[in-house]
């Protein structure tokens, strides 16, 4: 039987990403389970380069955009009442989390 969930945590955005980890936080030091974590995992970033000009005339100038992907992953006890809790967690669109029972 697992002990133990998993929760992978990422998003573009990051202040959002830490609203949802002080959530689960909070809800691991309410209840009084074993909490491990947040663990930041390295960022991921990917840059994108666009021609300025669409019809190749002139100088080719470029525009270099980003978007940075940051990760969490936070282990915690795997009781029924603060998975059921957990569940109820509100998580904005930008976040996505995934639950793995280890």
């Amino acid at each position: 039987m697992p002990t133990k969930a998993r929760i992978r945590l990422w998003s573009t955005n990051i202040e959002n990403l830490n609203f949802v980890v002080n959530q689960i936080k909070t809800l691991a030091q309410k209840t009084g389970v074993e909490i491990s974590g947040p663990i930041p995992l390295p960022t991921s970033r990917m840059e994108v380069p666009v021609m300025r000009l669409p019809h190749g005339e002139g100088k080719k100038k470029w525009e270099h955009w980003e978007m940075k992907i940051h990760k969490r992953i936070i282990d915690i006890a795997s009781d029924e009442r603060v998975m059921r809790q957990l569940m109820r967690v509100r998580v904005p669109d930008d976040v996505y989390i995934e639950i793995e029972l280890i």
